[in-house]
């Protein structure tokens, strides 16, 4: 079993990314959602949530993690391994730094995300190290996850804030965005508009199911214990009647959440 779990229901696009490449895995995955957003806690509230989350994917009998939290991935990740260390964890981080050098031509590349992701500082020492001619422009967007958790998907106000976040990118002529945080690509639309055509996006959704995929074809002995079950099981730590409808929208289907209380 695939555990995933994100500070609210923005993971869910991870999840949608993983049913295309692995439809016959069963996925459980946790949304906080009653503590979120993540990004705007300090890094050991952050981190004792993640230990709290990926505990309960293990005893719920997931066999691998996916962090599906750019906050999470960018302040946590050492201190999951080192606590969990037999369980595989994958973070959405790494892949959407090496999409990004990939697809850059001008070597501007732009970023959104939690201002906990932006002030980590991780991108920017994985692209220094990477390529020292990089520059990498960041902005907060700390309006965008509330905005998406209460359904506000295509309100004139969502379309304002995208554009300026976006303009100080723009600026500074980047050809490459990162959408440093799982909840945007249900604003990828609106974000490519905003962004322009010449803006390619990075969506971390997409990247970390392909690593996932990309691992488990090669471990057989992980895959042979992953259940077989196209349905995936949502739980969250909170519940609200929008919630289902939003789940439902980001996996075009209908859920059914549950609901976990610490």
């Amino acid at each position: 079993m695939i555990g995933v779990f994100d500070s609210g229901l923005g993971g869910l696009t991870v999840v949608k990314e993983l049913l295309k490449r692995l439809p016959n895995y069963k996925i459980l995955y946790f949304g906080d959602t009653a503590r979120t957003p993540y990004g705007t806690k300090s890094p050991e509230t952050v981190c004792k949530y993640a230990i709290e989350n990926t505990r309960f994917l293990l005893a719920r009998g997931a066999k691998i993690i996916v962090v599906a939290c750019h906050t999470v991935s960018s302040t946590s990740i050492p201190i999951l391994r080192e606590s969990f260390p037999d369980v595989p964890f994958f973070e959405v981080v790494t892949p959407s730094f090496k999409k990004a050098l990939r697809l850059t031509k001008n070597k501007k590349i732009g970023l959104i995300g939690t201002r906990t992701t932006v002030e980590s500082g991780i991108y920017q020492r994985l692209f220094s190290e990477a390529d020292p001619e990089i520059k990498l422009y960041t902005n907060p967007a700390p309006l965008l996850v509330p905005l998406i958790e209460e359904g506000w998907l295509k309100k004139p106000e969502t379309r304002s804030i995208v554009k300026k976040y976006l303009i100080p990118l723009k600026m500074r002529g980047i050809d490459t965005l990162i959408l440093a945080c799982t909840h945007y690509p249900l604003l990828k639309k609106i974000i490519a508009e905003k962004a322009g055509k010449r803006v390619r996006l990075v969506d971390p959704s997409e990247e970390v199911a392909i690593e996932v995929a990309e691992y488990l074809s090669r471990q057989e002995n992980v895959a042979g214990v992953v259940e077989p079950n196209g349905e995936p099981e949502v739980w969250v730590s909170d519940i609200t009647p929008n919630f289902e409808r939003i789940a439902g929208m980001f996996l075009n289907r209908k859920i059914s959440l549950k609901k976990f209380s610490w």
